[in-house]
C-alpha cells in the first residue's frame, strides 16, 4: 500500500497563493504520475495538473498560468502553487499517484487538503 498526506491547505483571500504539498511513503516503486484533482459538477473529481515521470506537466486549461505543479523524486512529493486564486478555486485538493510494479499499475488518493477561497 502507498499512504499520500497532502498539506497546505487552508483560507486565503481571492488574489491570494497557497502552496500544496502532497508525500507519498509506503510500498513505492515505480510513481510514474503525480497529480492534483478537485471535486467538479458531474464528475466524481477532475485533474487540476499532473507530472509524469519523463517530467511533463499538464494543466487543466482552467488553471494554466495561475497554478504550477512541480515535484521532488528523491522525496517522493509532488507540489501545487497555486497564484492568483479565486472563490470558484474553493475545494478540497486530492493529491493522487500512479505507479507500476511487475507490470501491474496501482493508483492512490490522499484524504484531500481543504482551500477555502474568501474574503
Amino acid at each position: 500500500q502507498v499512504q499520500l498526506v497532502e498539506s497546505g491547505g487552508g483560507l486565503v483571500q481571492p488574489g491570494g497563493s497557497l502552496r500544496l504539498s502532497c508525500v507519498a511513503s509506503g510500498r513505492i516503486f515505480n510513481i510514474y504520475d503525480m497529480a492534483w484533482y478537485r471535486p467538479a459538477p458531474g464528475k466524481q473529481r477532475e485533474l487540476d495538473a499532473r507530472s509524469t515521470m519523463g517530467g511533463t506537466t499538464n494543466y487543466a486549461d482552467f488553471v494554466k498560468g495561475p497554478f504550477a505543479v512541480s515535484r521532488d523524486y528523491t522525496k517522493n512529493m509532488v507540489y501545487l502553487q497555486m497564484n492568483n486564486l479565486k472563490p470558484e478555486d474553493t475545494a478540497v485538493y486530492y493529491c493522487f499517484v500512479a505507479q507500476t510494479d511487475a507490470g501491474i499499475t496501482s493508483a492512490y488518493w490522499g484524504q484531500g487538503t481543504q482551500v477555502t477561497v474568501s474574503s
